[in-house]
């Protein structure tokens, strides 16, 4: 059993009629609705609840963190980046930053660098698989078209992604690096760009596909298989 947790800032979907309408039940509910299955359990959190939704007891019990952010990343506590930061590096849990995550606190501390892009309205979106051979990939066709998604360009302040394995073509020219893995200490990160909370591209059924390929990607292996002989007691590299 994979455990996913799923966190949104849920503030678009309660302040914003026509993102309500699309996401009654939050963006991170939607997905949980089609990622629950026999092989993934949920949790949802939320940057109002409680500790931002993210207690220990709920991030040491996350084998893959989500992250659905957009305008409030600077409210996220620097003390939780680093306990995230750290369950990544050192215990293996995988990071899945959605859209605007791309400037979320967590995701820039992961991979070093500010992550800003160019971007603009909403455009028609191809998404073309180029590393088809890759487990994210599987069962993805050669290409995704999204009718309606906010434009995301290139230059995209990342490192160089050490798999890239979707690029996008926007209507007005513009190209994205769109499906980007990363691997941190422990960690495996996959950075998938569709998803503006005014849009409907989480309701693809590729998208969705690509979600539940990433989460089983990202999920942590035994650190025994990894390192077997480079980790101490409590599972940190030395």
């Amino acid at each position: 059993m994979i455990k996913v947790t799923i966190w949104n800032e849920f503030r678009h979907e309660k302040e914003d009629a026509g993102v309500k309408a699309i996401y009654p039940d939050g963006i991170h509910g939607f997905i949980a609705d089609f990622l629950r299955s026999d092989d993934i359990e949920v949790t949802l959190a939320a940057l109002d609840d409680p500790d931002c939704g993210l207690p220990d007891e709920v991030l040491n019990n996350t084998d893959v963190l989500m992250w659905w952010g957009h305008c409030c990343h600077h409210l996220v506590p620097d003390a939780l980046v680093e306990k995230i930061k750290n369950r990544v590096f050192n215990f293996g849990m995988g990071f899945i930053p959605m859209h605007s995550a791309h400037m979320s606190k967590p995701f820039r501390a992961i991979v070093g660098t500010s992550g800003n892009l160019l971007w603009g309205d909403e455009q028609k979106e191809i998404i073309w698989n180029i590393k088809p051979s890759h487990p994210i990939a599987e069962g993805v066709p050669e290409h995704i078209i999204i009718e309606k998604e906010e434009m995301y360009g290139e230059p995209f302040m990342i490192p160089e992604p050490d798999e890239l394995v979707f690029s996008s073509w926007f209507e007005h020219g513009n190209i994205f690096r769109s499906g980007c893995c990363f691997y941190r200490g422990l960690g495996r990160i996959f950075y998938f760009q569709p998803g503006h909370e005014s849009c409907r591209s989480f309701y693809d059924p590729n998208v969705q596909r690509i979600l539940k390929n990433a989460v089983h990607w990202a999920a942590p292996l035994a650190k025994a298989e990894r390192y077997p002989s480079s980790c101490d007691y409590y599972g940190k590299l030395v």
